[in-house]
């Protein structure tokens, strides 16, 4: 009877530190709303990004308040991260963790070390990223080309929603800037089979970027790029691309506004593009503004993967001061209602230098002012303009073959290297 008594005693003193304890840890229920930091009341708050994602289950949405954020960030199911406003401020924002960016992953093509800020992961399928940013200022990543690629936001083999987000300074030190190969990545979407990426991209601006501001790579991705402001750093010793869609990725890429993409190199090392689709084919690329860029759209295929039956329609490219302001180093695509100001080289290229190129293309309704040839027609076949395309201060309205003399404004290139744009493939 005492020994039956003192073991009662025992589990009702005990009984309190149970539930004391299990008050203490946040109890987050399926499709929960938490927070980050303590901006949104009447909800469980944690402190740092990574432990909210780990905490909660699929289907959650985590407000983050407005702060600096020292850490990177992995995801793998499905949840909504968004940044929210608490009085006048509306910032939350990734930056450089205590020890420095780590590898977090590994490159699906190449197996070199990747360090995402954000890294976001299969199986997920449904990850939305809004209202907030990523900044790579200030990173430990200046040891040399070798170093782990930084990459501000990484869909890895997943899909989502990225909206309302700054993607910035995601490069090494200005030591290593010419780094090609490691060099850094805004956005990144990335597939590998039989896994597939499908991602939507918008409202976004993405600048300070090494290499390339947003990036759609393999089979199996598709991206929508829509909305977004992409600069690059102007002349420098990186071949940057604004928009990169390549390697057999597809998807749209519209309304957005890229400009600054250049490279003060060897143009026969790499040249860079304002929007660079490579290896890529059925893409729809509409109402962009591309400006100050070495090459406009340059639609391109290294004999590896088609880059045909695209359409390229009603944008507006101004001031290429090395190439083309469209080149279709490609097979059937269409090219309608485009405005071409001021190119280096042609308005609208026919390329027929990546091989079996330049044929069967359909250019119609086009504007180019100031040029060396509205439009250079290659030595391809099949192709047609139905309709009249509008010249001015043109060397030549229409010319043969794939080399004419370039504008004052190209200042280190003779004849045509548009298809020498240098992609990335992490």
């Amino acid at each position: 009877m005492t020994r039956a008594t003192g073991a009662w005693r025992r589990a009702l003193l005990a009984a309190p530190m149970v539930i004391l304890a299990s008050l203490s840890a946040p109890q987050v229920m399926a499709g929960s709303v938490v927070g980050v930091g303590n901006c949104v009341p009447n909800i469980v708050q944690f402190t740092t990004i990574q432990g909210a994602v780990n905490a909660v289950p699929p289907g959650s949405i985590i407000k983050i308040c407005p702060a600096n954020y020292p850490e990177q960030v992995f995801v793998n199911k499905n949840l909504t991260l968004t940044g929210v406003k608490s009085r006048t401020t509306d910032n939350p924002v990734l930056v450089i963790p205590l020890g420095g960016f780590v590898p977090n992953t590994t490159s699906l093509t190449s197996g070199d070390p990747i360090a995402a800020q954000i890294l976001v992961q299969g199986p997920a399928t449904a990850v939305t990223i809004s209202n907030l940013a990523v900044d790579g200022s200030n990173n430990n990543l200046n040891s040399g080309c070798g170093d782990a690629r930084l990459i501000g936001i990484y869909y890895q083999n997943a899909s989502g929603t990225v909206s309302f987000v700054t993607a910035r300074n995601q490069a090494q030190d200005a030591a290593n800037f010419g780094c090609q190969d490691s060099a850094g990545l805004g956005i990144f979407v990335q597939s590998a089979s039989p896994s597939t990426s499908t991602v939507r991209i918008q409202n976004s601006t993405v600048r300070g970027y090494q290499k390339n501001g947003i990036t759609g790579n393999e089979v199996g991705t598709t991206v929508t790029i829509a909305g977004n402001s992409v600069v690059g750093a102007g002349p420098t010793t990186t071949a940057q691309n604004g928009i990169q869609v390549g390697f057999g990725a597809t998807g749209k890429v519209q309304n957005n506004t890229v400009a600054d993409d250049d490279f003060n190199g060897d143009p026969s090392a790499g040249t860079g593009s304002g929007i660079l689709i490579f290896d890529s084919s059925n893409m729809t690329i509409t109402a962009n503004f591309v400006t100050n860029v070495q090459n406009g759209i340059p639609i391109v295929t290294d004999g590896t993967m088609p880059a045909d039956n695209n359409t390229v329609a009603n944008n507006h490219v101004s001031n290429t001061h090395l190439g083309d302001g469209i080149d279709l180093c490609s097979n059937g695509s269409s090219v309608t209602g485009n405005v071409v100001f001021s190119s280096g080289q042609a308005g609208i290229h026919l390329d027929s230098s990546c091989g079996s190129t330049g044929n069967n293309n359909t250019v119609s309704k086009n504007t180019v002012n100031e040029a060396c040839a509205g439009i250079l027609l290659g030595s391809g076949t099949g192709n047609t303009f139905p309709l009249p395309n509008l010249v001015a201060n043109v060397a030549n309205t229409t010319l043969a073959g794939d080399v004419c003399t370039p504008t004052v404004l190209s200042q280190r290139r003779v004849g045509s290297e548009g298809h020498n744009s240098r992609p990335a493939r992490p």
